[in-house]
């Protein structure tokens, strides 16, 4: 059984009721560039226009820097549907994108080789 705040959108023993794609309205490609370690901010602004119920799922969820990989696995949406549904949400000036940051150089070749020898001692 579908938890009471799923509402029509899921069901128990069928899953989604309604298909991605109905729900970007057949979009694939989002308007803003952002990947999955991309974090989204709520502006406080109102969005103007329809939104549809995973938009403000979506927007709730920005209450705090959130990536967009926490909000598709949230809205148990495909990441691609998730970045449409926040472009739209960046349009429309509700939330804000900030790329990820790296404290240390993520391409340091002492870290990458670190991290083969490790994974070699996996195998």
């Amino acid at each position: 059984m579908a938890a009471p705040q799923d509402g029509p959108w899921l069901d128990g023993a069928a899953g989604r009721l309604v298909r991605p794609y109905t729900i970007s309205n057949g979009r694939t490609r989002p308007s803003t560039s952002m990947d999955l370690l991309t974090h989204v901010m709520a502006t406080g602004a109102t969005p103007l226009g329809y939104l549809g119920p995973e938009h403000s799922q979506a927007l709730d969820l920005c209450a705090q820097p959130t990536s967009v990989a926490e909000i598709a696995g949230h809205l148990k949406l495909p990441a691609g549907v998730t970045k449409v549904l926040l472009s739209d949400l960046v349009d429309c000036q509700a939330i804000t994108t900030k790329p990820p940051t790296f404290h240390d150089n993520p391409t340091d070749r002492s870290l990458l080789e670190a991290v083969l020898d490790g994974l070699r001692r996996q195998l």
